[in-house]
């Protein structure tokens, strides 16, 4: 059973688009969500101590990507940074970045978040994750390490929070593992996938088999161009999508997988043959 939080956010300067901390009840954690701009003059004492940190970024493409990173003094780090890419030393550029603090973090058990951050991370593959290496041979104690669990599943639910999904999988489990009932699946010609509606729109899930021509007379200009874009992603492998893919809508899911415009909600169906539309319709009752 899931229970309710609260988290108490502080805008520090009076507006969203400048520092802002961020608490969990009952947690001794601490979030700072720092512009780029604003780290060189920051002079609060919270931000030198030791902890883990995201730095968000855009791609050329658009797309999205985050370094992930440790230090004992994170303030110092970041400024590191900034140095590192004025002196071209570093070649990705970050506008915001997230702090994690607590109160007995040390070198071991920062050392082990970043591990772990970086791997879920990884696994979720929301966004490109431009670390390199981590320590992952960090030794501690049982207690230790659920200590660090939890902190993990906090800094999940206030960095989501925040507007960054990158440590929350696609959906929360795959459609082995899923209710049946919720699942959906298109059928049309070589088209064959498997899907579920989301909070953030609809998944398409892995091992879809994808038509290979696309009408462009029949598709709009944007749904060629996200299609054109996840095929260059080399999200689909011999006509296969090979991870599970994010739509804004089943008419988009269905408009990706065929190759021409089809109404989603009057072709995707579950396994008793309901469309999504009439699901919809008759929850809506």
């Amino acid at each position: 059973m899931a229970y309710g939080k609260s988290i108490e956010l502080f805008l520090a300067n009076g507006t969203a688009d400048s520092l802002i901390t961020a608490e969990l009840s009952n947690w001794n954690g601490k979030a700072i969500k720092i512009p780029r701009i604003e780290v060189a003059e920051c002079k609060r004492t919270d931000i030198k101590g030791a902890g883990v940190y995201f730095l968000f970024c855009k791609e050329e493409d658009d797309s999205d990507s985050v370094y992930i990173g440790e230090s004992e003094s994170v303030h110092d780090r970041l400024l590191q940074h900034l140095r590192d890419y004025s002196s071209e030393k570093e070649k990705f550029y970050w506008t915001t970045a997230i702090i994690f603090l607590g109160r007995d973090l040390n070198k071991a058990l920062i050392r082990y978040l970043e591990d772990r951050f970086v791997q879920i991370a990884r696994d979720s593959k929301r966004y490109k994750v431009l670390t390199k290496n981590t320590y992952g041979k960090t030794v501690m104690k049982e207690s230790q390490t659920a200590a660090m669990e939890e902190f993990i599943d906090n800094v999940k639910v206030i960095i989501n929070a925040l507007g960054y999904k990158v440590l929350e999988p696609t959906v929360q489990s795959n459609p082995s593992s899923s209710d049946d009932s919720e699942l959906l699946y298109l059928n049309m010609g070589n088209a064959k996938a498997t899907g579920v509606v989301t909070t953030e729109g609809f998944v398409l899930f892995a091992g879809a088999t994808v038509n290979e021509k696309t009408s462009e007379k029949s598709l709009s200009k944007g749904a060629v161009a996200l299609r054109k874009k996840h095929f260059d992603a080399g999200k689909v492998k011999d006509l296969t999508t090979i991870e599970d893919i994010i739509f804004s809508s089943s008419s988009a899911a269905a408009d990706f997988v065929t190759g021409y415009s089809i109404s989603g909600p009057a072709n995707w169906r579950n396994k008793d043959g309901e469309t999504l539309k009439e699901i919809e319709v008759k929850e809506s009752k």
